[in-house]
């Protein structure tokens, strides 16, 4: 017996619905990019749990400019990377301003509490973190392009749409970021491969 396929409608129609106030519609883009905004998060911040306020408050600020932002793109996912990577940019000011604070009230960091932590969870940000610090050496304009490019594997025009610059400089950027970035981690074999690797 054959039965008819039914597509799933694109990101516009469905951010038309939630602009109207359609809750389902909204939770279908939620389903749909949460994992990618998610990743895109984790990879700026090397934490699981900066990752998941991340989302959420990307998602938070999706649901309140619902009816004042107009997708350019047939995909909300570019739209939805720009919001996380100012969320994340916001975050790292703000924690900055709280480390100085704190710096000042009290000379020996807090030592971190891992006991709920799973081991491989643990390994994981510590992997991430050592790319972290690798590719926070970059500037930051290749930064943003690598993050959207290579890690969250948006295409060049949606990423320069994003970065509001030119597509050929996207392609430039994340070509010096892959060069500068295999340089700086040349002694681990493994990563110098993931990150040259072309897409």
């Amino acid at each position: 017996m054959m039965t008819e396929r039914v597509h799933d409608p694109d990101d516009r129609v469905l951010w038309s619905r939630a602009a109207s106030g359609d809750e389902s519609a909204f939770g279908t883009l939620f389903d749909r990019h949460a994992k990618a905004v998610y990743n895109h998060c984790f990879r700026l911040t090397a934490s699981w749990a900066a990752a998941e306020e991340h989302l959420q408050n990307t998602f938070l600020m999706a649901w309140r400019k619902r009816d004042s932002v107009v997708l350019e793109n047939e995909s909300a996912r570019p739209w939805l990377l720009a919001v996380a990577t100012n969320e994340v940019r916001n975050w790292r000011r703000t924690l900055a301003r709280r480390v100085r604070l704190f710096d000042k009230l009290q000379p020996d960091p807090p030592i971190p509490d891992h006991a709920d932590q799973v081991a491989d969870r643990v390994d994981d940000q510590r992997r991430m973190a050592d790319l972290l610090a690798a590719v926070n050496k970059l500037p930051r304009n290749e930064r943003e392009a690598l993050a959207l490019c290579v890690w969250s594997e948006v295409s060049y025009a949606e990423a320069a749409a994003v970065l509001g610059i030119a597509e050929g400089s996207v392609r430039a950027r994340v070509s010096k970021a892959r060069s500068r970035l295999t340089r700086l981690v040349a002694n681990a074999q493994p990563l110098t491969v993931a990150i040259s690797e072309e897409r």
